[in-house]
């Protein structure tokens, strides 16, 4: 049994995220095989790309179901960038897309005042509105590493763990019992990133 499996849909830098839990002193396997995803006591789904071809390669790979079946069972989930957009219910990516559905709510891009670069991209002040395990240590106002042009907008407030002010305030992290996903990227958000994914790693293996 592996502790933590990262999810491989071909979709992303999976080995960065796998460094990220490797300087931590933690092993993580990076699989696309669902049977490895069941024996696992954590997942993690990361992800860059476009949504609609990440719902189609995970669905291809039969994946889908099996990350499903891991949150319900209330094993830690750790959703990155896309891993959390794809948690939500629609995504707006060149056209209209079923998300996994496991989240109320919907993914849309940034519209912004023409001084906003879109993708947002870079370093951002975190407010942290919701407690959660992997947070801990890590300070409220404390910045992380954004890459992405589309954002989360839950139906549930009460699911917001973390905001963030580009243009206006938007979602940055989500937490619902021992799911826990970030927009940024923790992998990249140097010492306190790295602390979410030590966190994350150390947390009870069911809830």
């Amino acid at each position: 049994m592996s502790a933590i499996a990262i999810v491989d849909y071909q979709m992303g830098n999976l080995r960065s995220v796998q460094k990220g839990f490797e300087k931590v002193g933690q092993a993580a396997i990076v699989t696309g095989d669902a049977r490895e995803l069941a024996r696992a006591e954590r997942i993690v789904l990361p992800g860059v790309g476009a949504f609609g071809d990440a719902i189609a390669e995970l669905k291809r790979r039969d994946l889908v179901e099996p990350i499903r079946e891991a949150i319900a069972a209330g094993k830690p989930f750790l959703g990155i960038c896309l891993g959390l957009q794809l948690l939500f219910d629609v995504g707006y990516e060149g056209g209209e897309y079923e998300g996994l559905g496991v989240l109320r709510g919907k993914v849309v891009r940034f519209e912004l005042p023409h001084e906003l670069k879109v993708p947002h991209m870079g370093w951002n002040r975190g407010q942290i509105l919701k407690d959660a395990p992997v947070l801990a240590g890590v300070a409220d106002g404390t910045f992380f590493y954004f890459v992405h042009s589309y954002y989360v907008v839950p139906k549930d407030r009460q699911v917001v763990a973390i905001e963030t002010e580009y243009g206006h305030p938007f979602c940055a992290a989500v937490r619902q019992g021992n799911l826990f996903a970030t927009q940024f990227h923790p992998e990249k958000s140097q010492a306190d990133g790295l602390r979410i994914l030590k966190n994350f790693a150390e947390m009870p293996a069911q809830a």
